[in-house]
């Protein structure tokens, strides 16, 4: 793992973590927000290549620093890039003193139980190796809880610490992300039985180990409080989920110790079209709300 500087920034740093890991199925959507439709690009690597161009746009604006972006998240393809003829990773850390994640999960299995399991991950250890040396810090890895199904939802916590082990044990800080989908019937439901099963694995790791985790934003403020304090945790974070950035942000500042990882929300008023003044005065606008979220609570 990257040294302590790294550690004490992600564990106690005020701030927030941006999202910039659309993969290859959220892609386009991401694009089309952007203001690029899908007729613009011809297959997957012209799209990967806009969108390497539009996070390079992100990264360079003068507002995306570690004075408020404490870390990123990034897609493989992003971490493997470079910006300004560096590694992604390196620039990211040396230069704007901002902590470098990187993707892991290769997308969804179908639903079953109410839940949408990760699927494979089968070169997982080259993935890590070589994050290893780029200077990544930790990983993040997603799965879906649709339905408040108890056993949906110990199979989504049971393979998340699974794979989290080893992520761990090559070094990295593994981000575990099930996110309860903010369109479910019962989502409060959904939500005490993750507590429920969150804690009950977190009980049982190893002391001295650690795992962040990005939740959605809880119906009942405060809920993830006990997370947030429990020792085997760095950071509880949270994704937007598809609210608007004013309500995600609404939403968070009600979550004491809960900052963001916001991917759309963050780049929802950004726009291709926009001349470089624009662009980056829309960002570090986004920026400043999402800090402001993460650090300022009600």
């Amino acid at each position: 793992m990257a040294d302590d500087k790294m550690t004490a920034q992600i564990s106690g740093r005020n701030g927030f973590i941006a999202a910039l890991d659309q993969s290859g199925g959220s892609t386009p959507g991401a694009l089309r927000l952007y203001g690029i439709p899908d007729e613009a690009y011809s297959g997957d690597a012209e799209m990967f290549r806009i969108v390497h161009e539009m996070r390079v746009r992100i990264m360079t604006a003068p507002a995306f620093t570690g004075a408020k972006v404490i870390a990123t998240i990034l897609f493989e393809g992003t971490m493997d890039g470079e910006v300004r003829g560096r590694p992604v990773p390196a620039f990211l850390w040396q230069q704007r003193g901002v902590v470098p994640f990187v993707k892991v999960d290769k997308g969804l299995e179908p639903e079953k139980d109410g839940v949408q399991l990760m699927r494979p991950i089968p070169q997982l250890d080259p993935l890590l190796i070589r994050a290893v040396k780029l200077g990544v810090f930790g990983t993040k890895m997603r799965s879906v809880i649709n339905l408040a199904s108890k056993a949906g939802i110990a199979a989504i916590v049971a393979q998340q610490f699974d794979v989290a082990s080893r992520i761990a044990a090559h070094g990295l800080m593994p981000i575990i992300e099930p996110e309860v989908s903010i369109k479910s019937p019962d989502k409060a439901g959904a939500e005490a039985i993750l507590v429920e099963e969150l804690t009950r694995h977190l009980d049982a790791r190893p002391d001295g180990s650690q795992v962040m985790l990005k939740l959605t934003i809880p119906d009942a403020p405060d809920l993830y409080a006990p997370l947030v304090s429990h020792k085997r945790v760095a950071r509880v974070v949270a994704l937007s989920g598809g609210y608007t950035r004013a309500d995600a942000c609404k939403r968070l500042s009600q979550n004491h110790g809960m900052i963001a990882s916001f991917s759309r929300a963050l780049a929802e008023d950004l726009r291709h079209s926009m001349s470089d003044a624009e662009f980056e005065a829309a960002l570090a606008k986004s920026i400043d709300e999402i800090y402001r979220a993460s650090t300022v609570k009600s």
